[in-house]
């Protein structure tokens, strides 16, 4: 194995992602795969997570599935057992999993900011915490990365929790970064631009906000699931063992554009 080869390896590691039955997770699963890992795939969606593993199995890549609602700490905790009993550690655990639900803000349902909150800010937390706890025994401790979005950087219109929450994980990745690193555990972020998912559909279907979404970018595209794996597999390797505590935004430019 070359050098470079080496510095990127996740040969031996065992990872975990949210949200992993399709769109970014699954691609984030895939690059995470292909570059040695074992994946434990985790999503609440049964029947398109069981299709996303066997698409890898038959790839013999060392993919495993977990139903389980993240909301809900007693699955959670049934989730680090299996990691324990079948795999005796972890070394990667991706915070993919959200969701957005669109409103007005002077509308916007309590029980949509709730539902929101739980998936979006709650469950990366408990999930951090309850993994921190088996990563902090190993001599070499661990790596979380928050998939966060722009929108923890800029306004957007009519859907408030999803900027709320996505801002509260990108400060919560800086809070786990100082007071994870006594264990060695690094954690980072990404934050995704426009990119073309399940979520986006209705975006990317209406001609008229596909195109400003295009426009916004200094690369003139949409975002594609398979653009995150550079950075994820950056993250999780020892090619990132000094850097802990950043966000890093795949966004086309989007953050930057300036008076163009």
């Amino acid at each position: 194995m070359s050098y470079l080869d080496s510095l990127f390896s996740l040969n031996g590691k065992v990872a975990i992602v949210t949200g992993a039955a399709r769109g970014n997770g699954k691609s984030i699963s895939s690059a995470l795969l292909k570059s040695g890992a074992s994946v434990i795939l985790v999503d609440v969606l049964k029947n398109p997570l069981i299709s996303t593993v066997k698409s890898f199995q038959q790839d013999n890549l060392e993919a495993f599935h977990f139903v389980c609602d993240i909301t809900k700490k007693n699955q959670i905790l049934k989730l680090k057992k299996f990691v324990q009993d079948n795999f005796g550690k972890i070394d990667i655990l991706i915070n993919n999993a959200g969701i957005s639900i669109s409103n007005t803000s002077i509308n916007y349902s309590e029980s949509s900011w709730d539902k929101t909150h739980a998936v979006n800010l709650k469950a990366p937390f408990v999930l951090s915490q309850e993994f921190a706890k088996l990563m902090k025994h190993r001599k070499h401790g661990g790596v979380i990365i928050n998939i966060t979005s722009i929108n923890a950087e800029l306004a957007f219109p009519n859907n408030p929790a999803y900027q709320a929450f996505k801002g509260g994980l990108k400060q919560l990745t800086k809070a786990l970064a100082l007071d994870f690193s006594e264990y060695g555990i690094r954690v980072n972020s990404i934050g995704p631009g426009y990119f073309r998912t399940n979520m986006t559909v209705k975006s990317w279907t209406n001609i008229k906000k596909r195109n400003q979404r295009t426009d916004n970018t200094i690369l003139k595209r949409w975002g594609l699931p398979d653009d995150l794996s550079g950075a994820v597999i950056f993250l999780s390797s020892d090619a990132s063992s000094y850097i802990t505590g950043q966000d890093i935004y795949i966004d086309g430019g989007w953050l930057v554009k300036g008076m163009l």
